[in-house]
């Protein structure tokens, strides 16, 4: 409501200006009131809209959380993200929105509240103070007497001054009211016009942020038509599933287990088992075992570090083991530990035991097509010439150990199957595999076959030497002498894995091809002093003990005439052996015959007097057709102070003949009544090559003979220099390990080296270990 003032009426100070007057101050105090309420609403307004844009702050950072979990999705994630920065600038026009009604409504209706209405009530004031003023002089002025002229011209004076002061107080005020009454509709009017322009805007930029968006949108829609068709499909086919896999019967876990050599995610078969504690307490545990990058671990939750049981698949065996309690376990063997493992079934452990070989069989062949590849770009980018300590690098790094061992007669193919090129060799045996015949081999266990790479292991050159001693010719003339007479077809390259797995257990396992023990099956090489079958009857009898001593007592003749032990000698070449050995005499089969464990008949030496000679006599085929015929590795001559096939072989001087035995199960720390075993012996005939072995090989150079000497005081004694320095290193090693808490660890690396040097020179140079004896025989 617009009121205005006339200034005549002021002036008049009539009832009507007095009138008009409360109307409008009435009015302003309205408006006054009307104005803080509208005030005090825009800043709840402004307030909830900053409240609202934190809240959608929070639900769009919801969304690139979303967004950021849908990584995997590029549909979703994609979406998300657009959505979530659309609605980041809608917040960010939010907050523009408010600041400019902040400052559209209320600072401006609070600056014109608090400066124009202000002034307004400052200006009545003083019109209501000069009015009272007025009134006060009117009053005085008329109640003065007449006869009183000095008070009547005081009164007269004082009421026209206060005339003048209200008239002009009384025009300011209604100057103000008009100004005023004029003024708000302005102001007003310019902050709501800026209300709604700042609206504007919002909108504005809302529509086309929506506006550029809603392409996206539709295109979205298109797409999620065609995902809902998809997503009916799909569920239609999960049903499909479901309903087959419930007609499937899963009453065992083992109904359908598979496993994959050639997995995309490199896991071969993964599962859980139940695997034995290695603490006192023997405690059985289920873990998620798996075989993966030619491996064997285990895992109790998903997010664990898998826990590595076998380091490398090559060098672990796997059996089944039926001497415990618990059903249905198997036991994984490397070479540092074994794994006690159970399975939930039979036909679950059987696949286990299968999956095993056939990555231990994968790793192999993927090692060696690498190391084939290597050897090609090595070949092809260094010269021909050669310095000797690249050469004697290579041959215990077992680069050249393919090209010796491959030369031996037969050993050009696979022993059991006839594979060219075989890679792979049973030290023990003395024979070359193809890769799937190891892996079959490996299956077997240590105690028939230990099978090595001839490309990718080190050669020690005793064992080097013990492989080009036998052969696949020899062994199979022992192993497969009655084949053709039992009728059984001996397996070919490409035949199937069982059919050779059986032939090969068949043939080193349960021995079915080997001709029983006859008189023609064991023929001495010329000139050598062996005892008349016939006399096996009367091993304690005077003809063999004086025959045996006599042989003996010769060697210990040759030990004084020296001075510390008889002359070592090198083993006998590959031609010499041949010359010396009939093949058609040696494996002639005359019958079946039945033998007992120690006599196969009367006329015969019972297997383990065979190999006791065999060892004295460094002739290994026919030590390795005594093991054949079931010759006790460790068999006793009780006639001969209870010693071993390992002492006799000692004795003989042969480095190889010691090595086949030991590779063969032959305990180094077996002593004979007089409380000397093999390094007892090795040390006092002086034989370094041996002593180096037996050393390498664990033999116990503390232990004391009946006269309470030890093999280092033996060779103190001896002034063997050469023995002195290896067993004091050993000693010296042993004791360093077991103050350093490493007991079983490989040792210092010099220590390794000095006896690698030795097993060179005893091996290769046997002569320059022989300078302790000739020095001696000079002397004397």
């Amino acid at each position: 409501m617009k009121v205005t003032v006339d200034f005549e009426e002021c002036l008049k100070d009539s009832p009507r200006f007095r009138a008009t007057l409360e109307e409008v101050e009435g009015d302003v105090t309205e408006l006054e009131l009307k104005l803080d309420k509208l005030v005090k609403l825009c800043i709840a307004m402004i307030d909830t809209g900053k409240a609202f844009c934190t809240a959608n702050k929070q639900f769009m950072n919801g969304i690139r959380d979303l967004a950021q979990y849908s990584c995997k999705d590029n549909l979703v994630e994609a979406s998300l993200t657009k959505f979530s920065d659309t609605l980041q600038e809608m917040i960010n026009y939010h907050n523009i929105l408010f600041d400019q009604i902040q400052r559209s409504i209320k600072t401006q209706l609070q600056t014109f509240v608090k400066e124009d209405i202000r002034k307004f009530k400052d200006a009545k004031k003083q019109f209501e103070k000069v009015s009272e003023e007025k009134e006060n002089a009117l009053v005085k002025n008329a109640q003065v007497q007449r006869n009183k002229q000095h008070e009547v011209e005081e009164a007269t004076n004082i009421l026209t001054a206060t005339r003048k002061c209200f008239r002009h107080i009384a025009l300011d005020y209604v100057l103000q009211i008009n100004v005023l009454q004029s003024k708000r509709r302005a102001e007003i009017l310019k902050s709501m016009l800026s209300f709604m322009y700042a609206h504007l805007a919002f909108f504005h930029q809302g529509y086309d942020l929506f506006s550029e968006l809603e392409p996206n949108m539709k295109e979205l829609g298109a797409q999620l038509d065609q995902l809902a068709v998809d997503a009916a499909k799909e569920k239609r086919d999960m049903e499909q599933k479901h309903s087959t896999i419930q007609q499937k019967d899963y009453s065992s876990d083992d109904t359908k287990l598979e496993y994959n050599v050639d997995a995309a995610n490199g896991i071969v078969m993964e599962g859980y088992l139940f695997k034995r504690a290695s603490n006192a307490f023997k405690t059985w545990n289920r873990r998620w075992f798996s075989i993966q990058n030619n491996q064997l671990v285990y895992q109790k939750k998903f997010k664990d570090n898998p826990t590595v049981v076998v380091e490398d698949l090559r060098l672990c065996t796997v059996k089944h083991c039926e001497d415990i309690e618990r059903r249905f376990c198997f036991e994984v063997v490397s070479p540092t530990k074994s794994c006690m493992l159970q399975a939930d079934s039979e036909k679950l452990r059987q696949a286990w035991i299968k999956a095993v070989q056939t990555s231990i069989a994968t790793a192999y062949r993927e090692k060696g097509d690498e190391s084939e590849k290597q050897e090609k770009k090595s070949s092809a980018s260094t010269g021909s010439l050669e310095s000797g300590t690249e050469t004697k690098e290579k041959l215990l790094k077992g680069e050249s150990a393919l090209q010796r061992v491959q030369c031996i007669p037969g050993n050009a193919a696979c022993c059991d199957c006839g594979l060219a090129d075989p890679r792979w060799a049973s030290i023990n045996l003395g024979i070359t595999l193809c890769i799937e015949c190891s892996g079959i081999h490996r299956s077997l266990g240590v105690h028939f076959s230990k099978v090595r790479s001839l490309t990718l292991d080190s050669w020690e050159p005793e064992l080097l030497k013990l492989m080009c001693e036998l052969g696949n010719d020899v062994i199979n003339r022992i192993y497969e002498a009655k084949l053709e007479k039992v009728g059984v077809k001996k397996p070919q390259s490409g035949s199937q894995r069982q059919e050779k797995e059986a032939y090969i257990r068949a043939k080193y396992v349960e021995r079915k091809f080997v001709e029983k023990q006859a008189a023609s099956v064991l023929l001495p090489e010329p000139g050598t002093k062996v005892l008349p079958p016939s006399q096996e009857e009367k091993r304690h009898s005077g003809p063999e003990k004086s025959l045996l001593a006599g042989e003996q007592g010769a060697a210990s003749q040759k030990v004084r005439s020296s001075g510390s032990g008889i002359q070592p000698s090198t083993d006998d070449s590959r031609e010499h052996l041949a010359s010396t050995i009939s093949a058609n005499s040696l494996y002639e089969a005359e019958g079946d015959k039945q033998e007992s464990p120690v006599f196969c008949d009367s006329k015969q030496p019972s297997p383990g007097l065979r190999l006791y000679q065999a060892a004295f006599e460094k002739n290994l085929p026919h030590m390795a057709e005594a093991l054949a015929h079931g010759a006790e590795v460790n068999w006793v001559n009780v006639e001969e102070n209870k010693a071993t096939p390992l002492i006799q072989a000692v004795r003989g001087g042969s480095l190889v003949t010691c090595e086949f035995l030991l590779q063969n199960g032959a305990n180094v720390n077996i002593r004979d009544m007089k409380g000397r075993g093999p390094l007892h012996h090795a040390t006092v005939l002086g034989h370094t090559g041996q002593v180096c072995l037996f050393l390498k090989r664990g033999a116990n150079q503390h232990a004391t003979d009946e006269d309470g000497k030890d093999p280092l005081s033996i060779a103190v004694e001896a002034a063997n220099a050469d023995i002195v320095t290896l067993l004091r290193l050993a000693r010296m090693n042993e004791e360093m390990r077991e103050s350093e808490g490493l007991y079983g660890q490989p040792g210092d690396e010099i220590y390794q080296d000095i006896f690698r040097d030795f097993s060179q020179m005893a091996s290769n140079n046997p002569e320059k270990l022989n300078r302790f004896q000739q020095s001696d025989s000079q002397k004397s």
